[in-house]
């Protein structure tokens, strides 16, 4: 059974639907991938596909505005002075079991300036974090190597169902762990 659409409220109703759309797309492409249906983002959203399109162009640009949002996260926990660098890797490994499929998008996609700046932006955070007396780096790992292994488990987190990804990014990080602390 389809949930009924809201009532047109006009454009007041713009930030909440954006929201609502946001929130909806993190669930659907969790559960169903980045393939799944938009107009199943915008019945799990309440609105209709109309709305969908008039905040979000395109595929690519819904699952930016869901990678935003825990890019925020992501801000909001390194501004915090007792965060740590295991603890920022740690949010980010979560939100990666989460979005995985977004590491499959971005990477068919060509270059495209919106996921360079996420990428500049996770780096700034790192860098402002980064102590090698920190459990995950040790004194010889750069940024880079910490960057290429959030990456490897992202991409390894996409490969398996749901269910699963938590102990594979939990198994790649023993792993890793003992490359990138030595």
């Amino acid at each position: 059974m389809t949930e009924p659409l809201k009532a047109n409220r006009g454009p007041s109703a713009g930030p909440e639907n954006r929201a609502a759309l946001i929130a909806a797309a993190r669930a659907v492409f969790d559960e169903h991938g980045m393939d799944a249906p938009l107009s199943a983002v915008a019945r799990r959203a309440g609105v209709g596909q109309g709305s969908l399109y008039r905040h979000f162009p395109d595929r690519f640009s819904l699952a930016l505005a869901v990678f935003e949002e825990n890019m925020a996260e992501i801000e909001e926990m390194a501004a915090r002075p007792e965060s740590t660098l295991r603890d920022i890797a740690n949010l980010v490994t979560h939100q990666t079991e989460g979005t995985a499929s977004f590491i499959q998008v971005a990477a068919a996609n060509p270059p495209d300036g919106r996921v360079a700046e996420f990428e500049q932006r996770l780096r700034a955070v790192f860098e402002a974090k980064w102590d090698t007396s920190d459990e995950l780096v040790g004194g010889e790992t750069t940024l880079d190597d910490l960057m290429l292994a959030i990456a490897m488990i992202a991409g390894m987190a996409a490969q398996w169902p749901r269910d699963q990804r938590h102990a594979v990014a939990e198994a790649s990080w023993r792993l890793l762990l003992r490359g990138l602390a030595s």
